[in-house]
């Protein structure tokens, strides 16, 4: 594979270093020369250049690249730098580093990015996830299709713990992927048990409701939406079931007595 990495800084000559090492092909693009240190990556082609500029990436043959990283230390570098590889050159995937978080919106396919990485906010998902016991944590976020992969680490009094995982009605659009349990990660099937300490590495699709999640986590069940009265709608089933009805009175097994439509006493006089 063919990857051009504009910013020959630490971070992309660190990106070079790692890809050089799977035996890909790297060119390295600065328009700095104190950043031209060639001998700390010998393997790799280097271009003193603007990477913001047409001719530059012509010289640097953008158009044979399978892959191309916006690693600068400048946001508006690295989207000219994607958009012109998408458009100009037609580079099949672009990857941008986002150096600012408030700038993290920009940083589309309508800026030339397939897939953005924000060293800040991935370095935030790490501490909450080391130190965050029953909130939800965002670990990583699709760009092109707007997914986004979360982790809850189970605490002692989460109403899901003892709950088995086919009891557990997930909202709409969000899959149980993995279950880590100590140093052992686990693929969910429908008997396994939850259990206190459990780490529930999910997915979310980019329609799905973070709100229905957070609900399902502190209660055990999902937001029961409103019934109006009388309009003969059933209320939801809860998401984890013991087969205690709710007025708490022992299940005798019969199950709720049929209601019948009272009978017309109405006569056909004809």
């Amino acid at each position: 594979m063919r990857v051009v990495v504009a910013g020959a800084g630490s971070v992309g000559r660190s990106i070079a270093r790692e890809l050089l090492s799977h035996d890909h092909e790297v060119v390295l693009i600065d328009r700095n020369p104190a950043a031209m240190r060639v001998a700390q990556v010998p393997e790799a082609d280097w271009l003193l250049a603007d990477a913001c500029e047409l001719s530059s990436l012509e010289a640097a043959d953008v158009t044979g690249a399978d892959v191309v990283v916006g690693a600068t230390g400048d946001d508006k570098a690295n989207l000219v730098f994607s958009l012109l590889c998408k458009t100009e050159f037609g580079v099949p995937r672009t990857v941008a580093r986002v150096n600012n978080p408030k700038n993290e919106w920009m940083f589309d396919g309508s800026w030339g990015v397939d897939v953005a990485v924000s060293t800040p906010r991935i370095m935030t998902a790490m501490v909450e996830e080391a130190v965050a016991v029953g909130d939800l944590v965002r670990i990583f976020t699709f760009h092109q299709s707007g997914a986004d992969i979360v982790e809850v680490t189970l605490p002692d009094d989460s109403p899901l713990v003892g709950a088995r995982v086919g009891a557990v009605v997930w909202p709409t659009d969000t899959v149980l992927a993995c279950i880590v349990r100590g140093a052992q990660p686990l693929a969910p099937t429908v008997d396994d048990t939850l259990e206190t300490g459990d780490e529930l590495v999910l997915v979310m699709g980019s329609q799905a409701d973070e709100e229905s999640l957070q609900h399902l986590l502190a209660h055990g069940a999902p937001p029961a939406p409103a019934v109006a009265a009388g309009d003969g709608l059933v209320a939801p089933e809860l998401a984890v079931t013991d087969g205690t009805p709710d007025d708490g009175a022992p299940d005798d097994g019969r199950g709720a007595e049929p209601v019948t439509a009272p009978e017309d006493d109405s006569r056909d006089d004809r």
